[in-house]
């Protein structure tokens, strides 16, 4: 049998009227993917890169290749049930159990492109740990908090954080592509779960930004911006681009990953009129890295945005440094600077996702001196009670000796460096 019958044989999707049990998903489909080398498989979608088009072919046969590649069916096809996501993945007991205890936390959104990633039999796969809910989301750890960064006490204007002398941040929407389960903000993102921001919220937003001349940046972030359409994303762009004090924009967005049909050329045309503009870009894991993802962030750069990244330390997700190295390394190959690794904040139902501060500490020593200085973030805990980024380094200074300071590098090893101490 080829390869291209293996996959032929599989396009049907299942009944969407036997979804009770897991054999509603044939287990054909996964062994046949497991033995196909899909380079060598010619696409029938030139428009669908391969690692996604067996999926798209298996549960989409009816749509077309533009319509899958549009980001708003993307977004308006979301599975966001048990009932849908069961057609999808065969799920765990413990994950069937956390839609019925949780539903009214922070809800399930998945889209079809990044549900084409995660591994529909593994529960321990990395991608799909980080976004469907698991009964340990109910379990309250010492020190967790619903609103731990304290942004609502640093925010006098609905939708503005202002805790930083010349920076502030805008959340211009609650609403997000793919929910993350550990996400700070679960108090207020979601549409189920808050009320989303209006255009008058917006308007007295800017008014409090103009009003403060000491805001030079202003971070858009939320949810995330780039769900919005491009009319209202450059609705805001425009205004704050006209406050005379605002010397730069950043963007905060995880679209890239989980939606990266969401950049297309308009989008790229129109965020070029605002520069400097910055944005950065939430990854988790190596397998996010997919051609999608580097096409769309080729395309950012192209327009002439600097691109940093953001990753959240999680635990048995990325917390060792082979896997940290690959992101970053991979990151810098589409034209992505590694930017932050964040520790885990203390959100309530987060204790299974953070890890010690040591292992974050581990990864860092693990990558200075081991690959290349720009493939080294600044690890960071945003602190609990608004007292924000607070970095964390490796204890590379060991000490005085004399007239020297006695230095340990990446090795281990021990070095002087002559620093007379003057009266």
């Amino acid at each position: 049998m080829t390869r291209e019958m293996i996959i032929s044989e599989e396009l049907e999707p299942p009944s969407p009227h036997n979804l009770a049990t897991s054999s509603s998903l044939s287990p054909t489909y996964e062994v046949a993917l497991s033995r196909i080398d899909l380079s060598a498989v010619p696409s029938p979608s030139k428009t669908i890169p391969l690692k996604t088009n067996a999926f798209y072919r298996r549960f989409f046969k009816g749509v077309s290749a533009k319509e899958y590649n549009n980001w708003q069916w993307q977004l308006n096809n979301r599975i966001m049930s048990l009932f849908e996501l069961k057609r999808f993945l065969h799920l765990s007991e413990d994950e069937i159990k956390a839609f019925y205890v949780g539903q009214d936390r922070l809800p399930l959104s998945i889209t079809p492109y990044y549900l084409s990633l995660i591994d529909p039999h593994n529960a321990e796969q990395p991608l799909r740990k980080s976004v469907i809910p698991t009964q340990q989301e109910f379990t309250r750890s010492v020190g967790d908090q619903d609103d731990p960064l304290a942004e609502d006490q640093d925010s006098s204007v609905r939708g503005v954080v202002h805790r930083y002398p010349d920076r502030a941040l805008f959340l211009v929407t609650n609403s997000c592509s793919v929910y993350c389960r550990y996400c700070t903000r679960s108090r207020m993102v979601g549409e189920c779960v808050a009320e989303p921001l209006t255009r008058a919220d917006w308007e007295k937003a800017i008014q409090y930004i103009a009003e403060h001349t000491e805001i030079r940046d202003v971070l858009l972030s939320g949810g995330d911006p780039l769900t919005m359409s491009d009319e209202a994303l450059e609705w805001l762009l425009s205004r704050l681009r006209k406050i005379p004090h605002v010397e730069m924009i950043r963007i905060g967005t995880k679209t890239p990953a989980v939606l990266p049909q969401r950049i297309t050329p308009a989008l790229c045309k129109m965020l070029k009129k605002y520069h400097p503009l910055y944005l950065s870009l939430h990854f988790t894991h190596p397998d996010e890295l997919t051609k999608e993802t580097a096409k769309a962030c080729e395309r950012l750069a192209d327009a002439g945005i600097p691109l940093g990244s953001q990753t959240v330390l999680l635990a048995d997700i990325n917390d060792n440094v082979d896997t940290m190295k690959k992101l970053m390394q991979g990151l810098l190959r589409i034209r992505v600077k590694p930017y932050y690794i964040f520790q885990c904040d203390p959100i309530i139902g987060s204790g299974h996702f953070r890890t010690p501060i040591e292992k974050g500490l581990e990864i860092i020593q693990g990558l200075r001196g081991y690959t290349s200085g720009y493939a080294v973030p600044a690890y960071v805990i945003d602190a609990p009670g608004g007292g924000g980024k607070i970095p964390l380094l490796p204890e590379y200074v060991q000490g005085r000796e004399g007239q020297d300071i006695v230095l340990k590098n990446y090795e281990g090893k021990q070095f002087r460096y002559p620093d007379p101490i003057c009266d």
